[in-house]
């Protein structure tokens, strides 16, 4: 399960998705999580749902793959849905015992659901698309007017990119620490609540120990090789909007537009 966690993992390629700036893709992937939020009826929702599917279509990554980023997600959007459908009060469907199921539940359930599917598919579009020094310099120079009230924008962009970096490799990590407690005897799928959660202590104190001992290298890395922050810092790869991106944003503009404007009508 912990294999199928991609959040943060980077696909290399040459896909449309691949070659746009990462300034256009974090402003894309912004717009595009608030026209999802904005989107209230089954015509938005289609176009939502045609929006995420042409941009999967578009960035070549492997469909096996985005689907295996949900499976660890699966009890969040299961426990979402039981949530919506049986809390949610409205004209009753059926009722059994004490559990009455409503139309407007029903409906708000699996809008809930569907959101939260294309939420975090497209979000995990932005990582698998984009290299994490790349989406560190898009995100400095979107927020580099910050820098005039004195916001440390570089470092705050450095921290995120390397965040996103290393939970991949923390995963592996936490994979390789069950597999070494496992095969000394640990249980870890019997027992009550408590009991599982006390056998979780062997896992957490060496993935602690590792992660500062990570930490402290790469700190110890950045040193040696005199990093002082962004300042007087050079580039390889300069960041330029080309036609594709002036594309891209044109078609963001008329997506925001379309679901605002349906959503506003009720559609």
């Amino acid at each position: 399960m912990l294999k199928d966690i991609t959040l943060g993992q980077f696909f290399p390629g040459d896909s449309v998705l691949h070659k746009l700036d990462p300034r256009t893709k974090l402003i894309l992937t912004l717009v595009y999580v608030v026209t999802l939020f904005a989107a209230v009826g089954p015509v938005t929702y289609g176009l939502m749902f045609v929006t995420l599917v042409l941009s999967v279509l578009l960035s070549k990554i492997n469909l096996k793959t985005i689907l295996r980023s949900i499976r660890p997600l699966v009890f969040i959007i299961v426990f979402t849905f039981v949530l919506n459908i049986f809390f949610t009060r409205g004209t009753p469907i059926f009722k059994v015992w004490f559990i009455t199921v409503t139309r407007e539940g029903l409906v708000t359930a699996v809008k809930m659901v569907a959101r939260l599917v294309m939420l975090i598919v497209g979000t995990f579009l932005l990582t698998y698309t984009t290299s994490p020094i790349a989406l560190t310099d898009g995100l400095e120079r979107l927020l580099s007017p910050l820098k005039k009230i004195r916001v440390p924008v570089h470092e705050l962009a450095m921290m995120m990119s390397i965040a996103l970096r290393f939970i991949p490799t923390l995963i592996e990590e936490t994979d390789k620490i069950i597999s070494a407690q496992k095969a000394r005897g640990a249980d870890f799928e019997s027992g009550n609540l408590i009991r599982r959660a006390k056998a979780l202590l062997p896992i957490l104190v060496p993935l602690f120990v590792s992660a500062f001992r990570r930490a402290e290298e790469l700190a110890v890395a950045m040193e040696s090789r005199c990093y002082h922050g962004g300042e007087g810092r050079t580039r390889l790869k300069q960041l330029k909007l080309a036609r594709r991106d002036a594309v891209a944003f044109l078609l963001g503009a008329a997506l925001i537009v379309a679901v605002f404007t349906l959503s506003a009508l009720g559609f």
